[in-house]
């Protein structure tokens, strides 16, 4: 499922999936990169990715007025 929408000042982007989980921004799977990416527009990316779980990746970057 894919989400985006403007909160509290901030643009939101939430992806999930009910894949196998156990993803990681260590494990070389690209989401190093997509968090400096993130982080160079001044946000965050939070990972959730319990294995067995899915994963749920949020983006929340400054969005101006």
């Amino acid at each position: 499922m894919l989400s985006a929408r403007r909160e509290d000042g901030e643009f939101v982007v939430s992806v999930t999936d009910d894949g196998v989980g156990g993803a990681s921004e260590a494990g070389g799977s690209g989401l190093r990169g997509l968090a400096d990416r993130v982080a160079a527009h001044g946000g965050t990316l939070q990972i959730e990715s319990r294995p067995g779980g899915g994963t749920v990746l949020r983006a929340e970057m400054p969005c101006g007025s």
